[in-house]
Order: structure tokens, then sequence, then C-alpha cells
């Protein structure tokens, strides 16, 4: 993988892709390394449960049941990311 240039300002989704690619790319060890350091665990805990209701709610389930976690948890993690790299947050450009 080669490393983003920080000099030119990214779009959202311009770093939204860098996100997925990097995490594509690293073990399972990693990503647990990266939400223990990013991710307090009641924040972990609330993405869990709010999944399983939503998964209620909507009537989704199989694999795609599984995934809502994983899936609130990487738009936590581009939120973290946007705000520290991106600075104002307020103008959506995606």
């Amino acid at each position: 993988m080669e490393p983003f240039d920080t000099t030119d300002r990214l779009t959202r989704a311009e770093l939204a892709r860098e996100l997925v690619d990097l995490f594509d790319e690293l073990e399972s060890h990693q990503i647990n390394e990266v939400l223990a350091k990013n991710v307090p665990f009641d924040t972990l805990e609330f993405f869990s449960s709010y999944a399983d209701a939503f998964g209620d709610v909507e009537a989704i389930s199989g694999e795609t049941r599984k995934r809502l976690p994983n899936l609130l948890l990487l738009g936590y993690l581009l939120r973290l990311l946007e705000e520290r790299l991106l600075g104002d947050t307020n103008n959506y450009d995606a």
C-alpha cells in the first residue's frame, strides 16, 4: 500500500477509500489494536447493541446482520479520521 500525500487536501470520499484500503490489508489483531486505541469500550458496546436493535427493526438477518456492528464502527472511525485530518467537518464534499 502506498501512503497518501497529506500535503494535498483529500475529499471525504478519497479519505474513505484510503481507510477501507488500509483495513483491507490489516490482520485481525491489527484491527483490534486500532479499535482499542481509538474507540472507547462503551462505544463498542453501544454499536453492538444498536446494530442488534437496528437489525431487529429492519428485519436484517444472516451475514449482513453479523456485519452491522463492523459497518457502524467503520463509519465511526472514518468520522474520527475526518475530524483529525480534515479539521472542518461541517463542510461535506463527498
